[in-house]
């Protein structure tokens, strides 16, 4: 493998929460639309209408627009180097996870999630929180990928000062001389 192969960066998948997040959201939205368009004009006196009209904007803008801006705001991004989180819409946040350094995966799954073949993703990196993607749609796929990218972009200088670390703790010191 060159040196430009070890340095080309490879987007693997790009991944967002499992869409049923939006179920419920998209029912109120039907259930707004439908009770606005039931009840529009429906009353006698303005203010009686313009309440109903400002309610359904109130719950389309609260239980719908908002879970879905939720929604596209996280997004997480496997390369070939390393995991991109990324999420909020208005304020951002992102944190880079590199294969390098080595990291525990683990995969967590409620009985809804093991229907629709997702769950979550736990990624464990000796930190005080492990760092944890939820709802990923084929989660266990997305296991062993990453375990896979973690193997192949083993160091080798850390490789050979782990070996050496460890060869050091195998020697015997007798009265303090080896």
């Amino acid at each position: 493998m060159s040196s430009q192969d070890q340095e080309s960066e490879r987007v693997v998948a790009r991944l967002r929460p499992h869409g049923r997040a939006l179920f419920w959201p998209s029912l109120v939205l039907i259930a707004a639309v439908g009770v606005l368009g039931y009840f529009q004009n429906g009353f006698l006196l303005g203010w009686q209408n313009a309440i109903v009209t400002a309610a359904a904007a109130l719950a389309i803008v609260l239980l719908w627009l908002l879970p879905l801006l939720s929604w596209l705001g996280r997004r997480y991004i496997i390369t070939t180097r390393r995991i991109i989180l990324r999420s909020g819409f208005f304020i951002r946040v992102r944190q880079e996870l590199l294969h390098s350094k080595g990291y525990d995966v683990t995969v967590r799954k409620n009985s809804l999630q093991s229907i629709f073949g997702s769950g979550n993703v736990q990624i464990n990196t000796g930190l005080d929180h492990p760092v944890v993607l939820r709802d990923i749609p084929n989660a266990d796929l997305v296991q062993s990928a990453l375990h896979d990218l973690m193997e192949g972009s083993l160091n080798p200088i850390a490789a050979r000062r782990q070996a050496e670390a460890s060869r050091a703790q195998d020697e015997t010191s007798v009265w303090g001389t080896r």
